[in-house]
């Protein structure tokens, strides 16, 4: 929020205060208190005579491009001669008689634009009257600044006196960062109240006198009987509307200057005086307000929820389709304002309006919220309404409005009023004495903590003894504060106020433990794993898109299609949760393809979500959910597991100078598999499997052995379908692999195993079976027979030739006995092998090569 720092100090200054801080030292209150600001600018200087000017001819040149004036204006002894002062000017927005700032001959205006008596359009210029543009005060302007009769004699201002007090050109304008849940603070009342609290200053709140403000509303008659009728419905969920009425006001008035100023210096632009008044009133006491032509509007007012589907005009003159969602304000001839946003063009104020309708409420947050971002349709009214306005002040602004169109334009203040809706009651809050000191760690006193809420403007009631740790506070938060509603939120407000750098900085001992635990120790070791096996790590992300699973050409009852749907996705077409990780992947190595890396091999191990109920319960935030709601939302949250991937494509050894490369291959992937179950200390079995969307030949299903005699499957791995890879644009025979790792078992090896100092025996085996028997099968047999001297088995050739006869192949398996108590004999190790080629015998017909 932009904001001048004259204003706060005006605010600020009273019988108990002189405040007069350096911009750097209202900076730094600011941020005392918790507002960062983006950065204040002075505003720029006016060197050389700026003075006052009364215009005393016009005459209009004729012949140019553009409409020209030769104006005489009165500058009194400014000009050394009393003589009026000839200038040339275009404006259109004065006329004589008119108040003007007038820069003489010798001015340099900000920006270095020095004036001087030139000759132009055949006249010589002495000076130039001067825009709001001109002298900084804005980024820019329409016409001329003029000062109305009512400014000029409440001033006592005469031709020839310095502009500057009038202008106010030594003020400096402060950017201040307004967070959400502080929407009081967007508005001066507001920041005045925090400024009072960071240099320790008595605040005179303006909805309790309004003459802090230097508004004077003892004329302001106290509001008798009902203004019109006022239908509020309940389904708008609006807490309060208000309206007054101002007779017979000048249509053709402006705004005192001040109050012009005041709004250029916000970022707004002056209107007319009604309007303005509307705006300043806003900024003044953070009650956003909406000025109607009394005269167009017929009957009374009813406040209501749009039938959708309706053409609404509003003031940017742009027409809208209303939602049934947005809350309206009709009359009897139809919609005339979308209620927290921007009123409608059909009864606006314009240039004859003479009667003119003050309307303040207070909206619903949520409501408001929603209609402008539907509408992108930001008002400075909506961005109040949005945070929460204070419900109190709908009286006070109505009261500030009508005095001061009154003052600026004349007219009546109608003694009539309507009042809908009552102040919502703030329920107390018992806090006790000691739980700020025990949350922050840090000594307050009673007195401390009932100081700093009452600055906040909360009301503390406590029978508790100075000097009594033990006892509870009731606070009562102030209507302006909605944020405030539990305890922490208000030693939030203690703190804040007593200083976050009184708060020591002490680091935390740490518990004593065992470093990682064996599920964080796993994920480490099979990332650690991959990485050093030469596949580089990606963050797949946990969206992945719609038509995935029909790309792969998924069962409707997969599982895999058990996906959780995002109700407000970032992107459309990536609307659910990712229940495997190959998509994300398959996508980031088909954009690497795209750019010309055709050999590469990633992994990942993220979290994959699977649903587990269709709805999910909404309680209410007021309370603590009962245990049977909290079992409920628990059961409805998507199961989520750790799973770990890869994929590589082209060659895994590139071609070069000494040979031929060698691509990856579905083996490849098996055996990354492989070497992520080891990192987690499980041993993988493997077995031939069809699962999309792996190739049906060339897929293995992960298997492993849990606890009992149950062997469950935890991934596949293999080469891809290639009706899979051409849909998804994909080289040709890519390989992938995804096992889940929380399905592993979790076996931690304590303690680390003995090594035998004692040397093995080396024996092989060559056992002859029929193609269709499995290498790992066989395998199995061997290790399981050979009892407890086998210390490890492997394959390492497999022949096939006409003597072994068709159908059949030999396996070749290397052993390795050991013992752990005694050198082992070779009659030992040779028992146990012919055991294993017994069993290997009777399971697989297996016979032993000579």
């Amino acid at each position: 929020m932009l904001i001048s720092k004259n204003w706060i100090t005006d605010l600020l200054n009273n019988a108990s205060n002189t405040f007069n801080p350096t911009d750097e030292e209202l900076d730094a209150g600011f941020v005392r208190v918790g507002f960062e600001t983006e950065g204040y600018q002075p505003l720029p200087e006016t060197t050389g005579p700026l003075v006052i000017g009364r215009v005393l001819e016009i005459e209009e040149l004729e012949g140019f491009k553009k409409p020209i004036r030769y104006c005489q204006v009165d500058v009194g002894q400014a000009n050394g001669t009393g003589e009026p002062q000839g200038i040339i000017c275009g404006a259109r927005n004065f006329k004589e008689g008119d108040t003007v700032i007038v820069s003489l001959p010798g001015a340099v205006l900000p920006g270095g634009f020095a004036i001087a008596a030139r000759e132009t359009y055949g006249h010589i210029s002495n000076g130039m009257m001067a825009s709001a543009a001109e002298l900084g005060l804005t980024a820019k302007s329409e016409g001329i600044i003029t000062l109305s009769d009512a400014s000029v004699a409440a001033a006592g201002l005469e031709p020839g006196q310095d502009a500057r007090e009038v202008l106010g050109s030594d003020d400096t304008v402060f950017d201040v960062n307004i967070t959400p849940d502080r929407g009081y603070a967007l508005s001066a009342r507001g920041l005045a109240r925090e400024i009072a609290s960071a240099f320790d200053l008595t605040f005179v709140d303006v909805a309790e006198d309004p003459a802090v403000a230097g508004v004077d509303v003892s004329k302001v008659p106290s509001a008798s009987g009902k203004l019109i009728d006022i239908d509020l419905e309940p389904d708008t969920k609006a807490k309060r509307f208000g309206l007054r009425k101002v007779e017979g006001i000048d249509p053709k008035a402006q705004a005192p200057f001040w109050m012009q100023r005041l709004l250029m210096l916000s970022g707004i632009r002056s209107v007319n005086a009604a309007t303005d008044v509307t705006n300043f009133v806003m900024l003044l006491t953070g009650q956003p307000m909406h000025a109607f032509d009394a005269d167009k509007i017929a009957g009374g007012l009813h406040v209501h929820n749009a039938a959708g589907g309706e053409e609404f005009e509003t003031l940017d003159h742009t027409k809208r389709t209303l939602l049934p969602t947005d809350v309206v304000i009709s009359d009897d001839n139809g919609i005339q304002s979308l209620a927290g946003v921007m009123g409608g063009t059909t009864s606006e104020i314009s240039d004859e309006t003479i009667n003119v309708y003050f309307e303040a409420a207070t909206w619903d947050e949520l409501t408001v919220a929603k209609t402008a971002r539907h509408h992108k349709l930001s008002s400075e009214a909506s961005r109040r309404f949005e945070r929460g306005v204070d419900p109190a002040i709908v009286e006070v602004s109505l009261d500030i409005a009508c005095a001061l169109l009154a003052d600026a334009a004349g007219g009546t203040i109608s003694p009539e009023a309507t009042i809908v809706g009552e102040v919502p009651a703030r329920e107390p809050i018992e806090l006790g004495v000691n739980r700020p000191s025990e949350l922050i760690g840090v000594e307050y006193s009673v007195e401390t903590i009932t100081k700093r809420l009452e600055e906040v403007g909360c009301r503390v009631e406590s029978g508790t003894e100075a000097g009594d740790s033990s006892g509870t506070l009731t606070v009562t938060p102030p209507t302006w504060r909605g944020d405030l509603t539990v305890p922490v939120e208000l030693i939030e407000e203690i703190v804040r106020l007593e200083g976050l750098d009184e708060i020591p900085s002490v680091l935390p001992t740490p518990v004593g433990g065992r470093g990682l635990s064996p599920l964080q120790r796993r994920r480490r070791a099979v990332t650690h794993a991959l990485a050093y096996s030469g596949y580089a790590e990606i963050i797949p992300t946990p969206f992945i898109k719609n038509t995935t699973f029909d790309a792969w050409g998924l069962e409707a009852d997969d599982p895999r299609r058990n996906t959780v749907k995002v109700q407000n996705p970032l992107d459309a077409e990536y609307g659910i949760l990712a229940t495997t990780l190959l998509p994300s992947m398959l996508e980031a190595i088909g954009r690497n393809v795209a750019r010309g890396r055709h050999d590469l091999a990633i992994y990942s191990v993220a979290q994959t979500s699977v649903k587990r109920g269709d709805v999910s319960p909404l309680p209410s935030v007021a309370a603590r959910p009962d245990e049977d709601t909290l079992r409920e939302l628990v059961d409805s949250l998507p199961e989520q597991h750790l799973h770990a991937a890869t994929v590589a494509v082209g060659q895994q050894e590139l071609d070069g100078p000494f040979g031929k490369g060698r691509d990856y291959t579905w083996a490849d992937a098996i055996q990354s598999a492989r070497v992520a179950a080891s990192a987690a200390g499980v041993q993988l079995d493997v077995e031939a499997a069809q699962q999309l969307p792996w190739h049906p030949g060339r897929c293995a299903a992960l298997t492993v052995q849990t606890a009992g005699v149950e062997k469950i499957t935890v991934g596949y791995a293999g080469e891809l379908h290639p009706q899979v890879l051409e849909a998804l644009e994909l080289p040709a025979r890519t390989c992938a692999m995804e096992i889940d790792l929380t399905a592993l078992p979790l076996e931690q090896q304590l303690p680390a195993p003995m090594l035998s100092s004692f040397p093995a025996v080396n024996q092989d085996i060559a056992l002859i079976v029929d193609e269709a028997v499995p290498a790992e099968a066989v395998r199995r047999t061997i290790e399981a027979a050979a009892g407890e001297l086998l210390e490890s088995v492997a394959l390492f050739d497999v022949y096939r030739s006409e003597q072994l006869g068709e159908g059949k192949k030999s396996l070749a398996f290397g052993l390795v006995f050991r013992a752990g108590d005694k050198t082992l004999t070779e009659d030992e190790a040779s028992e146990a092998r012919l055991r294993a080629a017994e069993a290997a015998a009777q399971e697989h017909g297996a016979t032993m090569r000579g």
